[in-house]
């Protein structure tokens, strides 16, 4: 009975570990250029940012008279 749950006698199919492992690869892969994209952005974003700041700062400036 328990043959027929896993459904074959001799072990994991090479096929299907050698797909999972590949799988598991790219979503490492994936999973690390999401991250590289992350600390992209969030540097952007301050730059960005600093920039508004400064934008903001030269315009309440008192003009000189």
């Amino acid at each position: 009975m328990a043959k027929a749950l896993l459904g074959h006698v001799g072990g994991p199919d090479p096929r299907l570990v050698s797909e999972v492992r590949r799988l598991q690869k790219r979503v490492s892969d994936l999973e690390a250029h999401v991250m590289r994209l992350q600390a992209e952005n969030d540097s952007l974003s301050a730059v960005v940012h600093e920039d508004q700041l400064l934008t903001i700062d030269a315009r309440h400036e008192p003009a000189l008279t």
